[in-house]
């Protein structure tokens, strides 16, 4: 997704720069202590940062565990389906079951660390098309400006977590940045995509609620349906039915994920034809039913 800057812009040069547009937005930013973090078969439409202060925790993906160290971040990208696990507590083989409260400045992390998982967590979407990238988890080792960063979210989260002023909010953005900018080239080759694509992109994500059709997006960009659903393929590496589906039910886990709208709303909000049709799709694409997926999450606080 390419910004060209122009002339008329207070810019004295001719040369043309090349900016990538990122539409990055923070969906939660949160400092727990974890009593139990037994989650399996996680699938969720947003990225996610893990840090621990301590270690305990443990990611899966693929089979593959991954013993989470305090020197690292992990990052997880959208629709990757990962379990996770706090071995000293270790209770549960399905389900997502989550057991913890805010870390606060009164508490001892080095006494609470002793028997509980020193957790942060962020949440977040980065816009078309970088939410599309390949599932996986990826574990970056902390360097010293990275740790500073982490040290004052954790502070202000531990005072307030829940009214961020400009300059907390533009510190969390400012870690996330730094994070994925240090992530393997291979992950954002979906930044160069054909102009077409791009635009049928941007059509879906703002009418989210439309019946698409091969023929009525193909129209769009003035190519036969055939030759664009071939075209769509080889830049984004899945059909486009299921790129559709993929971002209804994307859109789907945030409804459900912060606001009150039912199952049936949301469906219809995402223009599906009926409440069963929406519940077959969800399950296809996260594991399991909407239903399920709304409470299946177990906080406490």
């Amino acid at each position: 997704m390419r910004y060209v800057r122009k002339k008329g812009e207070g810019d004295p040069s001719n040369q043309r720069q090349i900016f990538t547009h990122i539409d990055l937005k923070v969906l939660l930013c949160r400092y727990w202590s974890l009593s139990l973090w037994d989650c399996y078969d996680m699938v969720f439409p947003y990225w996610r940062i893990y840090w621990n202060r301590n270690e305990g925790g443990m990611l899966n993906y693929n089979n593959k565990d991954f013993d989470m160290e305090p020197g690292y971040v992990y990052i997880i990208p959208p629709f990757t389906p990962f379990h996770t696990r706090f071995k000293k507590k270790h209770l549960f083989k399905k389900g997502i079951n989550v057991n913890g409260h805010v870390i606060e400045a009164s508490d001892d992390e080095t006494r609470v660390g002793n028997d509980m998982l020193i957790h942060l967590f962020i949440h977040f979407n980065l816009g078309v098309p970088f939410d599309n990238v390949a599932p996986g988890i990826h574990r970056l080792k902390l360097n010293e400006d990275l740790q500073k960063k982490i040290n004052e979210i954790t502070s202000v989260l531990k005072i307030e977590n829940t009214n961020f002023s400009l300059k907390e909010n533009l510190r969390i953005q400012s870690f996330i940045l730094d994070v994925l900018s240090s992530l393997e080239k291979e992950l954002w080759n979906t930044i160069n995509i054909d102009d077409r694509v791009l635009k049928i992109l941007r059509i879906i994500e703002i009418n989210m609620n439309e019946k698409f059709t091969n023929k009525s997006l193909a129209d769009e960009v003035n190519m036969a349906p055939n030759s664009f659903a071939r075209l769509f393929k080889s830049e984004m590496g899945f059909t486009l039915h299921s790129f559709i589906q993929k971002r209804k039910i994307a859109r789907a886990c945030q409804f459900f994920d912060h606001s009150s709208d039912t199952i049936d709303e949301v469906s219809y909000i995402l223009g599906f034809s009926d409440r069963y049709h929406f519940s077959r799709v969800f399950k296809t694409i996260t594991g399991v039913p909407p239903a399920k997926y709304r409470s299946g999450i177990t906080l406490s606080q």
